[in-house]
């Protein structure tokens, strides 16, 4: 085996934990999760798994730049369909809602990954919530470039993701898909993107 394959083995061996463990913290929650279930389901065998990370704290750490990394990547996407800003905010909230169907049965796995990671892990948690950070920011941005003062696209940005969030709890905890149907039609009521 060559180096290459070595390094690029390495690398699917370490993503594929760091996806495996997402997807468990995400539906059994991160104390529930042990090492050996990670292992497990990624296909990495639990004694190379030390290799990758020495620990669950650290790959916590990953799971938190994965989720950032998920939300860099949608941003991006959203921003080279289209220079226009109304369009930009039309796709996100688009994006978001195709995601729905999970976060229905799960709650977000981004929310649920800082409440459980911030007592012992606060500077994972505070990496997962950035991702938080740029969708607001994002929204702020595109919303000033529409036109609104930055004070109030900031507000109304946060309030968007409030709103989400709030809304992702409670059709999670009710088991109701119209509670985020219904957050949706406001964000773009509140983004001033409805009927487009």
């Amino acid at each position: 085996m060559t180096d290459g394959s070595r390094r690029r083995r390495g690398e699917a061996r370490r993503e594929a934990l760091v996806l495996a463990a997402a997807e468990l913290f995400w539906t059994r929650g991160f104390e529930a999760s042990s090492l050996a279930d990670i292992a497990r389901a990624s296909g990495v065998p639990l004694g190379n798994v030390y290799y990758y990370f020495k620990t669950k704290a650290e790959l916590a750490g990953a799971v938190a730049d994965l989720f950032v990394q998920q939300t860099e990547s949608l941003i991006e996407e959203v921003r080279a369909e289209t220079p226009e800003p109304r369009e930009r905010l039309r796709l996100l909230v688009a994006r978001l809602q195709a995601a729905q169907q999970g976060r229905l049965q799960h709650g977000c796995p981004i929310s649920r990954a800082v409440r459980d990671f911030r007592p012992e892990m606060p500077d994972q948690a505070a990496r997962a919530a950035e991702s938080f950070s740029l969708l607001t920011g994002f929204l702020a941005t595109e919303l000033g470039r529409a036109g609104l003062r930055p004070a109030i696209a900031l507000s109304r940005a946060r309030a968007a993701i409030a709103d989400w969030q709030g809304s992702i709890a409670l059709a999670y905890a009710l088991g109701a898909a119209p509670v985020l149907a219904e957050c949706f039609k406001r964000m773009e009521r509140m983004l001033g993107i409805a009927g487009g």
